[in-house]
């Protein structure tokens, strides 16, 4: 089962304890990595593109409840959507 990702106006909510903070995220990704080796042979990812990634699962840290996560508003988001689309609507007016 898929799970979606945050938004900045939304974050993950457990429905069985209510946990807001701590989660277990599986995801696949295809990534290109540019990786450089020292010359004692230490790799370091110096460049990353993500290609696509995927959130599989998601458990609660708390309870340890699998799939149980839901989307919910963060608190504030509305006000400062409204603030930012008003400081556009200024903006666009000067």
């Amino acid at each position: 089962m898929s799970v979606p990702l945050p938004t900045e106006g939304t974050r993950w909510r457990c429905t069985m304890c209510g946990n807001l903070t701590r989660f277990d995220v599986t995801r696949s990704s295809r990534v290109v990595e540019f990786v450089h080796l020292d010359l004692a042979g230490e790799q370091r990812v110096e460049e990353r593109e993500v290609l696509s990634e995927s959130v599989e699962s998601v458990r609660c840290r708390w309870c340890n409840a699998a799939d149980q996560v839901e989307l919910v508003d963060r608190p504030g988001a509305e006000a400062e959507a409204a603030a930012q689309t008003a400081a556009q609507a200024g903006r666009a007016e000067s």
